[in-house]
């Protein structure tokens, strides 16, 4: 059975993966992706659901990792709505 704190980690993995993106389009959509995914199943009791869940987003953890890499490899210029690095 997965644990709360497995579950919590995997949540904590994809948001990582998600702030990998350079273009702010694909690294917002997935944010809000992740969180509405999790915000959704948080009721979900049954135990063979929940490991059922905790797969999927194991899957979708690796799928997030091979798209962020292939973004990595393309510039893209920065959008308005992207806050500016303060320089120290």
């Amino acid at each position: 059975m997965t644990t709360q704190r497995e579950v919590l980690s995997l949540y904590k993995q994809l948001l990582n993966k998600a702030y990998k993106f350079d273009n702010y389009n694909f690294r917002e959509y997935a944010k809000r992706k992740i969180t509405h995914s999790f915000k959704t199943n948080k009721s979900v009791t049954d135990g063979e659901s929940i490991t059922q869940l905790y797969n999927a987003g194991i899957d979708s953890l690796a799928q997030l990792h091979r798209q962020a890499t292939i973004s990595g490899m393309f510039t893209f210029d920065k959008l308005v709505v992207e806050p500016l690095k303060k320089h120290h």
